[in-house]
């Protein structure tokens, strides 16, 4: 058996397209143009053995393209994920939710996390992309298991007003699916941004983390610390969160803490938690095609993509959406633009992808 994908503008279209296979599971992933609900129950009537998780998306990536308004699924067949546990967790603010979530899916497995192999276990996050607690979720993950997680966070095509998640013939709005999968082979988790450090550095010395949001860095207004370091006027500053967000270096690699606005008093809101007194450098775009063909490098037999929003938006504007999704060709792919990535974490303007050795 091999590894199906299918891409479609037709439910029933793209569900066909993944038949001959009995998968282990199934992962879809919707534009709002269409009923993630009916989409979801379709997968489970028409695959019910399988694990099946979804959500919706601002923009659709399967083997070769980018898309939008679109559906993209793959059906992996137990030679690559021998077995897969699925999990809601309904209360996004609750700790014991999450904890509830984990003990669900090891008692799927018939072991307990600490007894299974990091190396062919692995774990797939979906989350409402409107929520604001995927730092939460994924700190509470990293606390009770060595396993890592990866994924992103659903969006609804930048309408900002209900982003859906979905499991097993289920659709839940505020809410995060997690999936365990046992992957006999191993497998490969690819992070990669396209951004350097310009060596300057910027302190969080006044933040409303539950806000997201920076007052002050290095004691003077966030806006200000911002437009000196990078040598602006503070009235285009804005205007360069894209090109240069600030990132958490962690050995030299940096974890990319978007800016979205600003604010009145001269406070910017971000797309990600920052702590009080956390050390964040100032970066600078880079090439995301050749950064992410680099990140690429190496066999692998399936691919789930999870690529920012941010970086979607500028490839459109670069004219490189057919160079991006051309670097997908040769792999059986399929991923969605996200509102946020996870792994080992949460952060923006990132690529982040489970690949199947």
């Amino acid at each position: 058996m091999a590894t199906q994908i299918s891409s479609s503008t037709d439910q029933n279209a793209l569900i066909s397209g993944l038949r001959g296979n009995d998968p282990a599971i199934v992962v879809y992933f919707a534009s709002t143009c269409y009923s993630l609900a009916a989409l979801s129950a379709s997968m489970k009537a028409a695959f019910p053995r399988a694990a099946s998780i979804g959500c919706t998306t601002a923009g659709e990536i399967s083997s070769g393209k980018m898309a939008t308004c679109s559906m993209v699924a793959m059906a992996l067949p137990p030679e690559i994920v021998s077995a897969a546990s699925t999990a809601v967790v309904e209360d996004l603010k609750s700790p014991l939710a999450v904890s509830a979530a984990l003990d669900s899916l090891s008692a799927q497995m018939g072991s307990p996390l600490s007894a299974l192999d990091p190396g062919t276990h692995v774990g797939l996050i979906l989350a409402d992309g409107l929520s604001g607690a995927e730092e939460a979720i994924m700190e509470r993950i990293r606390e009770l298991t060595d396993i890592p997680f990866v994924g992103g966070s659903a969006g609804d095509d930048l309408a900002f007003r209900a982003t859906l998640v979905a499991a097993n013939g289920r659709t839940f709005e505020h809410a995060a699916v997690l999936a365990l999968l046992r992957v006999p082979a191993g497998y490969r988790i690819i992070k990669t941004q396209s951004f350097r450090s310009l060596g300057k550095t910027l302190t969080a010395t006044e933040v409303d983390e539950a806000k997201r949001t920076v007052r002050r860095f290095n004691t003077v207004t966030a806006v200000e610390a911002y437009a000196q370091a990078l040598g602006i006027d503070r009235a285009d500053a804005a205007a360069h969160f894209m090109s240069n967000p600030l990132g958490l270096m962690v050995d030299g690699e940096p974890f990319v803490r978007s800016p979205q606005r600003t604010l009145p008093d001269g406070s910017i809101v971000f797309y990600s938690q920052i702590r009080q007194g956390t050390e964040l450098e100032l970066l600078e775009s880079t090439d995301i095609i050749a950064d992410t063909g680099k990140a690429l490098e190496g066999s692998r037999r399936a691919l789930i993509v999870f690529n920012c929003i941010l970086r979607t938006l500028q490839l459109q504007e670069e004219g490189q959406c057919e160079a991006f999704g051309a670097l997908f060709t040769n792999t059986p792919s399929v991923g969605f633009s996200t509102y946020g990535e996870e792994y080992m974490g949460y952060f923006n303007q990132t690529a982040t992808m489970l690949a199947f050795r």
